[in-house]
């Protein structure tokens, strides 16, 4: 670990502390996962865009850690020392509390809905916070997941109790602590290895780092997001505001206009997303479950005693960002 915190510093030290608006004709994007995830692709038709655009633009991306560590992109783009980062905002919750509304149990519905929040007042407070630290949205978008186990099938709060479970953000992890579960704090990059040396026995993640990251090869039962899922999280395209204000107008529209392509497209992606990992996890032998309309209502019950009371106290204004979240029909 040592190694690749190193490697990744010497990176950020070869390629710059940023850009220089003038003159600069590359921006540098960086994410935690494989070429083959749906969100590289994301990144990936927005540099194939851009430089189709021929505004002496370029994207260099950095998938698979291979620049930053997953969890340690958010201050490097804030001070500009990154450009774009493929993120899941709710990493940075510890930071900005306000964020980890962004993976609140049981508070997205469906993709559609997802998209619906997108465009709502309350993402408008998220992106206001985002701006305080030089951080602006370039692309929108939720994943659903679910749940896997390298044991019994998860789909109630009694069947996590005892075992040793990733979440991805603060909210999910007071849920299943509440449950009874062992939390296990750790990037989605690092659950295949800690399944396959014992370290977790259950994970809750995306449809994408399912299949992303060959969990079908570590568990014996997977819970997708399907009619029912009580999973979405946040992870957007975020770029720092002072590299995109510095861009000439040409450049700037070129990317916006690469950007909202891409948007679209990750909205479709995402629901499609749900129904390939389970069609991977069942050629891999894995046992399917399902969670149903009465599972989720007995995990929303105890994510409102737990994550929903936790944000409330915790976050200064967290109830009127809640209520601003759960107003979105």
């Amino acid at each position: 670990m040592a190694i690749r915190t190193f490697a990744a510093a010497a990176a950020l030290a070869v390629f710059g502390m940023g850009l220089s608006a003038a003159n600069a004709t590359e921006l540098r994007l960086s994410h935690q996962w494989s070429t083959g995830d749906v969100r590289h692709k994301v990144a990936e038709m927005i540099a194939t865009d851009v430089a189709a655009a021929g505004v002496d633009l370029d994207i260099k991306i950095f998938p698979s850690e291979s620049l930053l560590k997953a969890r340690e992109q958010y201050n490097p783009l804030s001070r500009g020392q990154v450009d774009m980062i493929v993120y899941p905002l709710s990493y940075s919750g510890g930071q900005r509390g306000e964020y980890n509304l962004t993976l609140m149990p049981g508070l997205v519905k469906n993709h559609d809905h997802a998209a619906r929040l997108n465009e709502s007042p309350f993402m408008e407070e998220i992106e206001k916070i985002l701006a305080e630290d030089d951080i602006m949205v370039l692309v929108h978008g939720y994943l659903a997941g679910g749940f896997a186990s390298v044991g019994e099938c998860i789909t109630r709060p009694e069947h996590v109790n005892g075992l040793s479970t990733r979440a991805a953000g603060k909210s999910f992890e007071e849920m299943l602590a509440a449950a009874g579960a062992s939390i296990s704090s750790m990037a989605s990059s690092e659950v295949y290895n800690a399944m396959q040396t014992g370290v977790l026995q259950a994970v809750n993640t995306s449809s994408s780092s399912f299949a992303s990251f060959r969990l079908q090869e570590q568990v014996k039962c997977y819970t997708p997001a399907a009619d029912v899922a009580l999973w979405f999280m946040y992870q957007p395209v975020l770029m720092n505001k002072s590299t995109f204000d510095g861009l000439s107008d040409a450049q700037k529209e070129a990317l916006t206009a690469a950007a909202a392509k891409a948007e679209a497209w990750y909205l479709q992606e995402a629901k499609a997303e749900d129904a390939a990992s389970v069609e991977v996890f069942k050629a891999a032998g894995v046992e399917i479950a399902a969670m149903t309309q009465d599972d989720f209502n007995a995990w929303l019950e105890l994510a409102k005693t737990s994550s929903y009371k936790s944000f409330v106290d915790s976050v200064p204004n967290g109830q009127a960002l809640l209520d601003m979240a759960l107003a979105v029909e």
